[in-house]
Order: structure tokens, then C-alpha cells, then sequence
């Protein structure tokens, strides 16, 4: 997790033209990293008290209502993975697949549960088990061989924290071939190697077991998206208003709030570039000349932006385990994939509603 507060700008040339673009990172690097080793905690503890995961536990998983209302404190980790990927599969994203029923997990079941005429409390229940579980015959899981390359690279050895540092890489791409494939299947790394405690990631011609969401159909037929800073979640609608798509988001923070009101898409813009200008005078950046980050999935701005305007935008991030639980300068973050899923649905001119 980047540990600074900073807000800068990403350029990426189009032939004779540069595209420029805003960017933001972690507003409050001791409000992230206590929320992000919170997280952690639960899910390392969620692990560790559960007996070992595979394939068929989480295809036959079922739901046992609570006596009273809401949840099942002991729901296995295997309904929750199950109920996560079915999420994913039906375009209600719950971030990053961990097996650990946090808060994105509440926010994508609630809007599934509205999305289909049930209260939306956030609570798994019988009701919306059977609902979710009748979207996709499918398994949950998957065997996948792991393909040349998956494990060919380049792969940078480590990212810096300092901007500068990261401005003499010359990609930031994923530090190993199980951070590419975690991200690919949208699953937590650390849950990938649990459901393949003996596989070598290293290895082309590899079967592993992973999330069953890499291949799932996409739309272009948005109308609106609509971000709501009070709950982090960004919302795509059809003209009818019905949802199409969610996912969960971090937003602008108190003092640099994300804006209000009607934008609209003015660039979509596939493995940006970062560029830096010394008049935004980042904190814990040194220099006073301008500088550029290069392309790739651990860019500060992940693998996609989606411009609109005034140094505002929507874009992916390096740290997809911080959707939700970290603030912004004023963009809207999402996961590198959720924000690649989004932008195949939107075009130039997409209205874009900031609402609470």
C-alpha cells in the first residue's frame, strides 16, 4: 500500500498528441494501513480457522439460515467464496475475492438483493442464496492450466514506495507470475495459494483451481454511471435506469472530496502513463522537475483511466485489497479489473452522476 498522500497526473501519447489526465493515490497512509492490516487480520484469521478448501467443497456449498435474522456468523469460508464468485459472474462486484465476508461483500449483496425486488440489507439470507445461486448452472471453480505467458514476464522484483524511484522503472508490472493470475481471477492471492497449497504458480502446464469470472460477457449499453461517495459504490445503468453493473469504489476524502453533480466521459485510456508536475507539490516528493511513471498494472493508476475532466476520473489501482477502505484526493478508485470492465461499457460522452 502507497505511503504518501498524493494526487498527480497521467500522460500517455496518441500519436502527435499527449493525452493528460489526474490521477490520486491513499489520502491518509495511517487511516490505510490500519484498515488494510484490519482486513488482513480477518481474513488471515478467517483462513486459519477453517479446515482446508477445494473445488467440490465450494461447488456444493449451501447456505444454513441463521435462527434469527441476518447472517450466519459461521458461514464456511466455502459459501462465502462460492457466494463471491456468483456475485462476480452476475456483474454485482464484491472487489477482491477473499473468502471473508467484509464490506464490499455487504455492498454487492445489497445491490443484488434491490436488483431483484428483496430488501437490500447486505445480509445473505435463504431468499437471496436461492436467488444468487439460480443466476449461473455453472461451477464455481475451475481448473486452469497456467500458460506460457502467465509466467514468461517481464516481472518487476519489487516496487518502490517513492515516486521517484518508481519513475526509473521502466514497467511496473506484477512482482510474480501468482500476483498476475490473482488478478486475472479476481481472487486475493493468499486465497489462491490456499486452493492450491502444492501448485508451483512459477510453471507453464500447471492446473490450478481458481475463480470461475475470467470469461463473462460485457455490454455497451450504459446510459449513466452514478457514483455515490456516501456508500463507495459506482453503479452502471441502462436508459431504462435499470442496473447493469456494480462495484465497489474509494472515493474523495473530506478534504479533497470528489466532486458533485453531472460529468460525462471525456477519455478512456487503456495502460496509462504517469505523469508528475512539480506545481502539485506531492508530499514526499523531492524534485522540482516534471517526471513520467511508466504503463503497467502497478502504475498508480492501474490499467485504466476513464477521464472526466478538471483532473478528475475513474481508474484501476495497484492495490486492489484497498477498494473501499481507503480514501482519495477526488477520483474514484475501483480494481484494476473492474475498472477495465467498466470502461467497455462506456464511450465518450457517458453522463457520470456524483451523488451524497
Amino acid at each position: 500500500m502507497l505511503g504518501t498522500s498524493l494526487i498527480g497526473r497521467c500522460a500517455r501519447g496518441a500519436g502527435a498528441a499527449t493525452l493528460f489526465c489526474a490521477a490520486l493515490l491513499v489520502a491518509d497512509a495511517a487511516h490505510a494501513a490500519r484498515h488494510g492490516r484490519s482486513h488482513a487480520a480477518k481474513r488471515a484469521a478467517s483462513h486459519a480457522a477453517t479446515p482446508a478448501l477445494d473445488a467440490q467443497a465450494i461447488d456444493n456449498a449451501q447456505f444454513s439460515a441463521p435462527s434469527g435474522k441476518g447472517r450466519s456468523r459461521d458461514a464456511s469460508a466455502a459459501t462465502i467464496i462460492k457466494e463471491e464468485i456468483l456475485l462476480d459472474r452476475a456483474d454485482f462486484s464484491p472487489g477482491e475475492i477473499d473468502g471473508v465476508a467484509g464490506s464490499n461483500d455487504k455492498k454487492a449483496l445489497a445491490a443484488f438483493q434491490q436488483a431483484n425486488g428483496l430488501k437490500p440489507t447486505g445480509l445473505l439470507d435463504a431468499e437471496t442464496w436461492n436467488r444468487l445461486t439460480a443466476t449461473s448452472s455453472e461451477p464455481a471453480l475451475m481448473e486452469y492450466e497456467i500458460q506460457p505467458a502467465d509466467v514468461k514476464g517481464p516481472f518487476n522484483k519489487t516496487i518502490p514506495q517513492s515516486f521517484e524511484k518508481k519513475a526509473e522503472l521502466k514497467t511496473l508490472n506484477y512482482t510474480n507470475p501468482r500476483e498476475l493470475l490473482a488478478a486475472k481471477f479476481h481472487v486475493a492471492p493468499a486465497l489462491l495459494t490456499r486452493l492450491n497449497p502444492k501448485a508451483s504458480f512459477e510453471t507453464a502446464g500447471t492446473k490450478i483451481v481458481v475463480p470461475n469470472v475470467a470469461s463473462k460477457p460485457t455490454h455497451d449499453r450504459v446510459a449513466e454511471v452514478v457514483v455515490d461517495k456516501k456508500a463507495l459504490t459506482v453503479r452502471a445503468l441502462d436508459a431504462d435506469g435499470k442496473l447493469i453493473s456494480f462495484y465497489p469504489a474509494s472515493v474523495g476524502s473530506s478534504d479533497r472530496p470528489s466532486p458533485s453533480g453531472t460529468w460525462h466521459v471525456r477519455s478512456i485510456v487503456e495502460d496509462p502513463t504517469y505523469h508528475y508536475s512539480p506545481k502539485l507539490k506531492f508530499k514526499g516528493v523531492k524534485t522540482q522537475k516534471p517526471f513520467d511513471i511508466a504503463a503497467g498494472p502497478l502504475n498508480p493508476v492501474g490499467t485504466t483511466w476513464i477521464g472526466l475532466g478538471d483532473d478528475y476520473g475513474i481508474h484501476g489501482t495497484p492495490n486492489p485489497e484497498s477498494i473501499g477502505r481507503t480514501q482519495s484526493h477526488g477520483c474514484v478508485h475501483l480494481t484494476n479489473w473492474d475498472a477495465q470492465a467498466l470502461a467497455k461499457m462506456i464511450h465518450r460522452g457517458t453522463k457520470v452522476e456524483f451523488i451524497n
